[in-house]
Formats: C-alpha cells, structure tokens, sequence
C-alpha cells in the first residue's frame, strides 16, 4: 500500500533552546543549543495533499567531534546539512514517489556532497534525517495512518536497496509484525556535572529504574565515579539497571582496563551485575579498526559510529551485538537496524542476543520527543534514554500557546509541573496510545511565527 507522493515545500526554521541545567557529555559541556523544525507539504496522486512536520535538536560536537571545530562550527555544519539535503530532495520533487523512494534517491548525493565540505556521515545524514520524518509524517496524513498502521502497510515504500544484506522478505515480515509497546520506561542520564541530590530528586519524582551513565575516558576517575554512584543507586533504587555511554572517549587499552575493573573491583562488580551494555567505547573510526577483545559478557552496542546503512553488519562483525535508535540519524536506518537484529536473531537461534537500543540526544517536548517516543515503541523497544525534560525546562523557548496546544493534542503524554506543561515523567513510563493518531506523532503545529528561517524555504515551481 505504498504512496507516492511529489513534495511541493520544504521549509526549514530553528529556535535557540537554553538549558536548565549544564549537560556534560564526552568532551563538551552544553548550556544551549538550537532545534530545527522542518515542514514539508506532499500532493498525492490523487491531487490531495498534507503537511507534514518534524523537530530535531542541533547538538554540538556530537555529530562531529573533530576537535579542529569549535562548538558553533559544528551547529553551522548541521544547518548547511539541512539547506543541502533539501536542495537535493527539491531536485527529485516534482517526480511522484514513495516517501522511502525520495530518501533513497537523496541519501547517496548527500553523503557526497556534505562529505566534500568535511562533513562526517553522521552529520551529513541529519538533514535527510529530518525532512524525511517530516515527508512520512505528511505521507501517513494522506493515508489516514498512524506510524504503526503505516508501518505495517508499509506505506513509506521501504525496500532493500540501501542494505542489501537484508531480504524484502527480512524487511516486509518485520513491518508486518510491528506491534507499539503501550508504555516505554525511561532510562535517565546521569551526566558529569550532575548533582547526587538532584539524581535523588529526580528518582522520587520520575519512579526511575533505568539509568544511562556517561564515562569519560580517563579509567582511575570513572572507576571512583561508577563507586559513587553504585552504592547511591543501590540504596535508592534498589532494583535499579544501568547502561554505560563512553562517547567514544577510550581506547582499546584503557577500554580492557575499565573491563578489568568490572569484573574485579568490589564495588563496581556489582554495577557489572546491573549492566545493560556499554555504549560506543571507541571513537568511530577506531571502532571498525579494533575487533571488541575479553568483553566477557558485557553487550557493547554503537552510537556515533553508526554513520551509514551498513555500520551494524561492519560492527556485528567486530563484536558489537547492538545499535542505537536515535531519529536525528534516520528512522529507516532504525527501522533496517531492528530488522536486522530480528533476522539475526531467527537465523542463529539466539533471541535477544542481536538489539536495538533506544537512545536520546536531549529530544525537546513537542514533536522531538513525541516522534522519537513512537519510533522506539514501534521497535519494540521497552525502555529509552529521556533526558531533554532534564536538562531543559518544560517546553523551553516555545510560546505559552504552542506547548498548550501539543499537550492538548497528546492527552497523557505530558503533565503540568508548576505552571507549565513537561514531559509526562511522573511514573517513570511514558505512555504510547497517544501518540498514535494520524501522521508521525505529530499532533500539532509549532508557532511557525516564533521561528527563525535556515537559508530559503525551497518551494517547488
């Protein structure tokens, strides 16, 4: 039930957001940072047409962390991945085609074009990242469709042809089978400058259980860090479960030597117990350079260095047993991850040893969060890394009118903490039913007004 569509807007805006509280990961400390906002507006074949919307947070020095660039730098690469992608995507709209088949027929071009202005992949795929959830939020509108129904019908057209290690079959059966947790449990971040009292509150209030800690390279301090926090996690969550997020901050020596430690430290050894997996230890281009060595039983997954359609074969290869789901890197690379895993897991017999994680990079209240949260529950995916409410308060910059009208749209997904409404946190769950309503858990519409342009919006003559 594929549709085919032509794309006859692209228009692309951010906002500054301003954090709470300082968000310290790997090497840089961020205070505020932009999110984008893409809306394109898609005719059918039928004449009918939709628009369709989507939000992403411009986080620096993540998607590229080469140290030559300065924070602003790397926000400015970003921007110039969005103005390339939709020239790119407006030289193929007037050519009717599945909302997959505009991505596919994009994604290479861009890969080449941002690469040449020294743009890593992972950077150069943001821009189709987000207009493409933008395009499928206004494909499932036309459909009449939420993301789950749309997914099994296969109604943004996804084939192979971008990972030709997978069967249309492999593909297909997977789509078919989609079935949304009803909730999805949040994982919390604890980040360096974090404050223990703070994590104390923050447990209270959100009922947490799952925790992602960021490490930071160095063995000696992130073996004192994780004693702290083990017998505080111990003693306030005592059934508590952690990941470990290194940021590509460690080598391959320094890596076995922190292995070491979790199985021989007294303390930390019993965090090892509660480990879920480590994440993205090496930098990326080391990370297919150095198969995983006496990583016992600990799953170690990727996250940087899942910059193109092939990176979980090259890494499974290595000893990774698992990726991470984050919108910003593209939903169908999610979604051909999770197939993956799946057909992995059928051909070897093993249930659960191939995974796909979810993974947050501080999505906003609206629709970052909102499409983010329906993608990892479409994956089947049972808990997620929140940490946007965290570190920026309720809906941030949004006028008052704009945050009113997504907490009006999603009933139960967010609640009012002092005067304003903030991510639905309380029982340390988020709730899925809303979101699925016709379009990409969408909803809502941002105050286009409050909006500042990036580059010109692409109209299709």
């Amino acid at each position: 039930m594929s549709l085919r569509v032509t794309l006859d807007e692209i228009a692309l805006f951010e906002r500054p957001m301003a954090f709470r509280l300082p968000f310290r990961f790997g090497a840089v400390t961020v205070t505020e940072a932009p999110q984008a906002f893409v809306r394109v507006r898609v005719t059918g074949e039928d004449g009918l047409s939709a628009t369709g919307v989507a939000a992403e947070m411009m986080m620096p020095k993540w998607f590229d962390k080469n140290p030559a660039k300065s924070p602003a730098d790397t926000i400015a690469d970003l921007r110039f991945s969005l103005t390339s992608a939709a020239t790119l995507y407006r030289d193929g709209a007037r050519r009717p085609d599945t909302a997959f088949g505009h991505h596919a027929g994009v994604y290479p071009r861009q890969i080449t074009t941002t690469a040449a202005h020294g743009l890593p992949s992972l950077a150069g795929s943001y821009g189709p990242a987000l207009i493409d959830k933008a395009i499928v939020d206004g494909v499932l509108r036309l459909a009449g469709l939420d993301l789950a129904a749309g997914l099994r019908a296969n109604a943004v057209g996804l084939d192979s042809r971008l990972s030709n290690d997978l069967t249309q079959e492999d593909i297909d059966g997977f789509l078919q089978g989609v079935a949304p947790q009803p909730h999805v449990r949040l994982r919390h971040t604890i980040g360096f400058v974090d404050a223990l009292d703070a994590l104390a509150d923050e447990i209270t209030h959100a009922r947490l259980r799952y925790f992602k800690i960021k490490l930071g390279g160095d063995v000696a301090a992130d073996c004192e860090r994780l004693r702290i926090l083990t017998r505080a996690l111990e003693t306030l969550v005592p059934d508590f479960a952690a990941s470990l997020d290194a940021n590509e901050q460690y080598d391959a020596v320094r890596l076995a030597a922190l292995i070491a430690a979790l199985g021989d430290d007294p303390i930390i050894s019993r965090l090892r117990k509660r480990l879920l997996y480590i994440e993205q230890p090496l930098d990326r281009a080391a990370t297919f350079a150095t198969p995983l060595e006496a990583s016992g039983d600990i799953p170690f997954i990727i996250d940087e260095a899942d910059g193109s359609y092939d990176a979980f074969p090259r890494a499974a290869a290595l000893g990774y047993r698992g990726v991470s789901s984050k919108a910003c890197k593209g939903l169908y690379k999610s979604i051909i991850n999770a197939a993956r895993a799946a057909a992995w897991n059928r051909r070897d017999g093993t249930p659960g040893h191939w995974f796909v994680t979810g993974e947050d990079l501080t999505c906003q209240a609206g629709l970052g969060v909102q499409q983010d949260t329906a993608l990892v529950a479409c994956l089947g995916i049972a808990h997620v890394e929140r940490n946007g409410h965290h570190y920026v308060d309720g809906f941030g910059q949004a006028p008052t009118a704009e945050a009113a009208r997504f907490a009006a749209a999603m009933p139960g997904f967010y609640e009012r903490r002092g005067n304003a409404p903030t991510l639905a946190v309380s029982t340390g769950a988020l709730p899925t039913a809303p979101l699925f309503t016709p379009g990409f858990a969408s909803g809502a519409m941002p105050d286009w007004t409050s909006l500042a342009r990036i580059g010109d919006s692409t109209h299709v003559a």
